[in-house]
């Protein structure tokens, strides 16, 4: 904003002076400009859902779609974190230093995980022109040191343009017990599951209010919401009644599925009548990921059948519920009289996920530390997936079949498998058109431009100072009244996601045959391939070889646009490797913690490391009372965490290693009685495992004394990738072990403070440490 000049006159007495309000009148928004409402949904594939002709039923987005827009060839980046910055900035991923997940940053430019100030978002413009801005759910934008009481608030939503904030910060959070953020701050969830609580319910809930408050003050202000549930982010999480009704639906498979749904789709208008389906498997195997196969249907057996069935009813359940939430804020829009003309845009940030391995999982996390499935272990949850017990992941068939017709998923941005994404617009004051489809090639980075048209505003060139980067995207606001296929205005859209390349241009594709997270490097050697996606929107037919020309023009203007937008350096490593780099924080790298109880829980991406290296825990604790018990020391969940804690009057360490039952535990021989104690474990690495676990001996101590000892193994990577934080004197959110339930406060006794070593000291030299602090106490 332009600062506006005082206009008035000051003299020595105020009777003599002139007024000017105008430099301090706030903003007005321009006359007749729409609300606008983003619901953005993770992980989702055209073919799930119902208007697009998947088996998945979405009320409210047919209802949308019904009386608005849906759009063909709407495209992403392939990955959340990336997607989402061209939501907040309408500038291309790597411009706004998001090349992949935040947690994945690196010391590059296009890596940084920090919008740069070249980039002012949409809160900002809107904010700064008289609208009310709120951000609910999911904010995968902020680097992971951050995310932590004193850690830099620059990136928070609050800080980016958005009076309210209310929702979970990071990749993806548990959704009965999601790790909540209030504007600024840490909160507990209001309520829990027992009582109905389900994340979903939460957001829109927080949603109704914030609208609601501010049109009771300020009633002709328009307002900006971007709502981004955890649906259908793993874990898929639902109440048992929506999993249910689609009891038996996915019975026939992920291959029948993709059969069936795509003559869905060419009826609906979705796909040119003459679309071919591409194998289901369709990378060359010295290229493929095998993480990323699909196991043929007919080649399971009955158990696998059963259990992948129920994973896709589990997705489906979770999908139709929090439609249903957005449609009770819908409903309410439509009876305040704020429908007509509020501007919705109703879709999903990438293709379906294949982050749960050829055989699915009861815990996604252990695709991030790089851990098999094992069927027998999953089968065990079978009647409980998707409920509390479960960190579930559907198989990547379903990932394959939910992206249909498109080759591959999530992360592929070679292929429309992980870029063309569901979106649906409904704006009955600023749209004549009515249930019509939309074939026009657009992209994520075309919604901010989108919303500045539609509002009629632009993008300043100097935001605070700081020359801005100018728009990537095109307005997309000229197809709402368009013919379905009349030429889009789009020309050009590169794509690159760890390792994967892709260039569009006028109709034609470029895609380098590349698999993400393989670290088979050499990209110089990736062979590309070319379609004529206008005329092959399934990418089937390889043109390469009759139009070599074509191709090498798509290539080198994909080097362009990498320079451009600061893609290089390209980096295909395992999402362990990715995930485990050491990042700069802004505190000095130490090897000793110390941790006291009445503190916030400690987010993943600060708290000690112990990940692959010997590690100790030591507490000064008094009991006071021979009933005492309670969690001294607990770090992640059921799903993968460890834990030390007080239990009918023994001390107990569990590490549960990936939720994979049963749990290790260490218990000691002796009865705490009154009086104060130093007690801990310590874990001696000794070799790594197949599969990169760490394997070694733990010791547990009460006082000087070894009170249980036992081989143990720990993860290779994080206990979950956001959430579930380490804690002192109780266990947040859900509990890392069985033996006690959330929150498992400790109770008769008093927790002087903890302390975590990851050097090579030995343990007496952490009990030095905790009497020299006390010393200083």
């Amino acid at each position: 904003m332009a600062k506006k000049e005082f206009k008035g006159v000051i003299k020595l007495d105020v009777r003599d002076s002139t007024p000017d309000w105008g430099p301090y009148t706030p903003p007005k928004a321009p006359e007749g400009a729409p609300n606008i409402l983003i619901v953005l949904y993770d992980d989702t594939g055209q073919a799930a859902w119902e208007p697009y002709g998947g088996r998945i039923h979405m009320p409210t987005l047919q209802k949308l779609a019904d009386n608005g827009l849906i759009y063909t060839q709407w495209h992403t980046t392939a990955l959340c974190s990336p997607t989402r910055s061209t939501f907040l900035t309408g500038r291309n991923h790597h411009l706004n230093g998001m090349s992949c997940i935040t947690e994945g940053a690196q010391g590059f430019p296009g890596w940084s995980g920090r919008t740069p100030e070249e980039c002012a978002t949409i809160g900002q413009v809107l904010q700064e022109n008289g609208f009310s801005t709120f951000w609910l759910g999911k904010q995968h934008n902020v680097p992971e040191q951050d995310i932590c009481a004193g850690g830099n608030r620059s990136e928070w939503p609050v800080q980016k343009g958005f009076d309210r904030y209310y929702g979970f910060i990071g990749g993806e959070t548990n959704q009965w017990y999601p790790d909540l953020v209030e504007d600024n701050k840490f909160i507990d969830q209001p309520y829990g599951p027992e009582d109905g609580y389900h994340l979903s319910r939460d957001l829109v809930d927080q949603a109704l209010q914030m609208i609601r408050d501010q049109k009771a003050s300020n009633p002709s202000k328009p307002w900006f919401m971007w709502l981004c549930p955890g649906a259908n982010h793993a874990p898929h999480h639902a109440p048992k009644e929506y999993i249910d009704k689609y009891k038996g639906k996915f019975d026939d498979g992920y291959e029948a599925y993709r059969e069936w749904v795509m003559k869905r789709m060419i009826g609906k208008g979705m796909l040119p009548a003459d679309t071919k389906l591409p194998p289901i498997n369709p990378l060359p195997e010295d290229v493929a990921n095998p993480a990323d196969a699909v196991r043929p249907w007919d080649s399971l057996n009955a158990d696998e059948k059963k259990l992948f069935a129920r994973m896709a009813e589990v997705y489906a359940g979770f999908s139709e519920y929090t439609d249903v939430q957005v449609g009770r804020l819908v409903d309410y829009l439509e009876q305040s009289g704020q429908l007509e003309n509020t501007l919705i845009f109703y879709c999903a940030d990438n293709g379906a996920s294949g982050e749960g391995s050829p055989s699915g999982s009861v815990n996604e996390n252990k695709f991030f530390n790089n851990y098999p499935d094992e069927l027998s272990e999953n089968l065990k949850y079978l009647d409980v997936l998707g409920g509390p017990e479960t960190y579930n992941h559907y198989p990547t068939g379903w990932a394959v079949a939910f992206s249909t017709p498109y080759k591959m998923f999530k992360r592929y941005s070679e292929y429309a498998g992980g870029t063309a994404c569901p979106m649906v617009v409904h704006w009955p004051k600023g749209i004549k058109a009515k249930g019509e489809v939309r074939n026009q090639y657009h992209h994520s980075v075309d919604i901010v431009p989108t919303i500045l048209e539609a509002v009629g505003l632009e993008m300043p060139k100097v935001y605070r100072g700081v020359d801005q980067y100018p728009l990537s995207g095109v307005s997309m606001k000229y197809s709402f009244d368009a013919k379905p296929d009349a030429p889009t205005q789009k020309k050009h859209q590169y794509y690159a996601m760890l390792g994967t390349r892709g260039m569009w241009e006028d109709g034609w594709k470029a895609a380098a045959l590349h698999a993400p997270l393989t670290g088979k490097g050499h990209f110089d050697k990736d062979e590309w391939e070319l379609y004529h996606v206008d005329n092959d929107r399934s990418e089937s037919r390889n043109l390469a070889t009759e139009h070599p020309d074509k191709l090498e023009a798509l290539i080198k203007r994909w080097f362009e646009e990498a320079e451009t937008n600061k893609v290089l350096p390209l980096d295909d490593r395992s999402a362990a490797e990715l995930l485990g780099v050491e990042r700069p924080t802004e505190e000095p790298p130490r090897e000793r913690y110390i941790y006291y109880p009445g503190t916030s829980p400690v987010p993943e991406g600060v708290a000690v490391n112990v990940r692959g290296r010997s590690y100790k825990i030591l507490a000064d604790i008094e009991v006071e009372d021979a009933d005492c018990s309670g969690v001294i020391f607990a770090h992640g969940s059921r799903f993968g965490g460890h834990s030390l804690f007080v239990k009918d009057g023994k001390l107990h360490y569990v590490y549960n290693f990936l939720g994979i039952k049963p749990e290790q535990k260490f218990v000691s021989k002796t009865q705490l009685k009154p009086g104060k104690y130093s007690v801990g474990m310590e874990f001696t690495r000794e070799a790594a495992g197949p599969h990169g676990e760490s394997l070694g001996k733990t010791k547990l101590y009460v006082n000087d004394k070894v009170e249980a000892e036992g081989e143990m193994k720990t993860q290779l990577g994080k206990f979950t990738l956001s959430g579930d934080g380490l804690c002192i004197g109780r266990d947040s959110g859900d509990a890392v072990s069985e033996d006690y339930t959330t929150p498992g406060e400790f109770i008769g006794g008093e927790i002087k403070f903890v302390g975590v070593t990851v050097e090579k000291a030995q343990y007496l030299d952490l009990e030095k440490l905790a009497a020299a602090a006390f010393a200083v106490d």
